[in-house]
């Protein structure tokens, strides 16, 4: 049975938190607030965490799951970014962007895109998600929670834990999130090149929608 806990945005529960990320470490997987939709979240490092996420999903490998960080530094240990991209992102985050970059090799190969060696990275614009992500001290795996067969993300949390209590360790609610998905931008080369048209506005990184 999972955990539920009522987290506001603007009275973040720090011992909430807290127990949430200890969650994590001990090989749980967290339903939490992003500011595009509700996402599934694990450790970094947890191999089985990772598999069980891919199940509820039925993803196969060659779908990305998401490095969520809370700042730029936390980007550049696992991405290889240029100095304008570095500009750009400083200039457009946190927010409703999902980045595709060549993968540095502190990212473990299970996480990469297996025939491109490039990674999903994220800063998320929403109070929860930055707290969670600042108690860890470090990214967390994470993938937008969108059940197979279903077309947009999942956005109450009690119609979450009612689906998923038996496959996640805990809910958090963040109260009202929207239902848009991130902008996908692959930034492996020169000239940024959108993948998906979502809530981030593309028209700063030289984009025509």
């Amino acid at each position: 049975m999972a955990q539920f806990f009522t987290i506001y945005p603007d009275n973040i529960n720090l011992r909430l938190i807290k127990q949430a990320t200890e969650m994590m470490r001990n090989g749980g997987i967290v339903v939490y607030p992003t500011d595009s939709g509700y996402a599934l979240g694990c450790h970094l490092d947890d191999k089985n965490a990772v598999t069980r996420i891919r199940q509820i999903r039925q993803l196969d490998e060659q779908h990305y799951l998401t490095l969520m960080c809370r700042d730029l530094s936390e980007i550049a240990r696992f991405a290889k970014i240029d100095n304008a991209q570095f500009r750009l992102l400083k200039s457009n985050t946190p927010g409703s962007y999902t980045f595709i970059f060549e993968a540095t090799k502190e990212v473990p190969k299970r996480l990469q895109h297996a025939k491109r060696s490039t990674i999903g990275i994220r800063i998320p614009n929403h109070p929860v998600a930055l707290a969670l992500l600042e108690e860890l001290g470090e990214p967390m795996l994470s993938s937008t929670l969108i059940l197979p067969d279903v077309e947009w993300p999942l956005h109450d949390a009690e119609l979450i834990r009612e689906l998923l209590e038996k496959h996640v360790e805990l809910v958090i609610d963040g109260g009202a999130v929207g239902v848009e998905f991130t902008t996908v931008i692959d930034l492996t080369s020169d000239t940024p090149v959108l993948l998906r048209q979502g809530k981030g506005d593309v028209s700063p990184f030289g984009i025509n929608a």
